[in-house]
């Protein structure tokens, strides 16, 4: 059976080794600018509609958007260190902290789902179906 280090010489697994050690760094600033975009956006979106008036809405809608922003950046940020800690270096340890990363990164992520839509995410479906919603796919 032929292994990585028998098809790829020395040179050609440390360039593979650079090109996924920069896809992940370029994919963790893509999580962090969705962040900080996610931020502004939620931020002048709220301070238009408090301007129109809209006091209530605007609290609640800069929630959401906040969150939202925060959600997907976060996926990004679990994206890149799968990339950075399994795909590079493969150790139990780096697995171990991997799994104790997406751990917490999955329950902010539930939280911020949570607090977004303001249900458990396996109601949503079922307050859906009341309003006669249908799934988009």
């Amino acid at each position: 059976m032929m292994t990585s280090e028998m098809v790829l010489s020395i040179e050609a697994r440390a360039a593979v080794l650079h090109v996924l050690h920069w896809m992940a760094f370029g994919i963790e600033m893509l999580g962090v600018t969705v962040i900080v975009l996610g931020v502004i956006a939620a931020s002048g979106w709220s301070v238009i509609q408090t301007y129109r008036g809209e006091w209530n809405g605007a609290f609640r809608s800069y929630r959401a958007n906040l969150g939202r922003g925060i959600l997907l950046g976060l996926e990004f940020l679990i994206a890149a260190d799968i990339i950075g800690m399994v795909a590079i270096v493969p150790t139990f340890e780096r697995l171990g902290i991997l799994g104790l990363i997406i751990v917490i990164r999955t329950f902010l992520s539930f939280s911020l789902q949570i607090e977004i839509e303001g249900q458990w995410p396996w109601r949503r479906y079922k307050a859906d179906a009341q309003n006669g919603e249908k799934d988009v796919l």
